[in-house]
């Protein structure tokens, strides 16, 4: 009887471990107990907190709409690569330093300004970075923060929909 337990465990383990790299992706996060799922890290932002990818696109051409302040929360490469023109690159939010150049950034932001917070690093079920910032810019006060909803990456979600991107710094 120990031995199929620690068998179990041992599979379990290891459909956890290739789940969370992203290698079974969701197919192995249907393998798993439901009480051993880990759930997303970036779904606890209220859906009302979030921007569509078409929608933001669309408010950076009206010319009567009020322009956010875009804030890229990503990798360097990825920033330097392409980005949405005019965002400001900080540097990813899962690291204290990341963190700390965001509330340096928006220490001298007005409280009401409207922020836009975006990656485009991976699906965003595995984002790590807009969480994080998502929830600093909240803890500062923030009221009128959102985050761009990037469903799979910054390519396939805004750069191959022929949105307008920057390139290097």
């Amino acid at each position: 009887m120990k031995k199929a337990v620690i068998v179990h465990l041992a599979a379990i383990s290891a459909l956890l471990l290739l789940t969370s790299l992203g290698i079974l992706g969701e197919s192995g996060a249907k393998l798993l107990p439901a009480s051993l799922v880990f759930t997303d890290q970036a779904d606890p932002i209220p859906r009302v907190d979030l921007i569509q990818v078409g929608e933001l696109a669309k408010l950076l051409t009206a010319s009567t709409a009020e322009r956010p302040l875009l804030i890229q929360v990503g990798s360097r490469v990825l920033y330097e690569e392409a980005h949405i023109p005019g965002s400001e690159y900080i540097g990813p939010a899962d690291s204290a330093a990341g963190l700390a150049r965001l509330r340096q950034r928006l220490q001298s932001v007005t409280r009401k300004k409207f922020i836009v917070l975006y990656c485009g690093c991976c699906p965003w079920s595995r984002c790590p970075n807009i969480k994080p910032a998502w929830d600093m810019a909240r803890s500062m006060g923030f009221s009128k923060i959102k985050a761009l909803y990037i469903a799979d990456n910054f390519g396939a979600d805004w750069l191959e929909k022929g949105y307008p991107v920057a390139k290097g710094d």
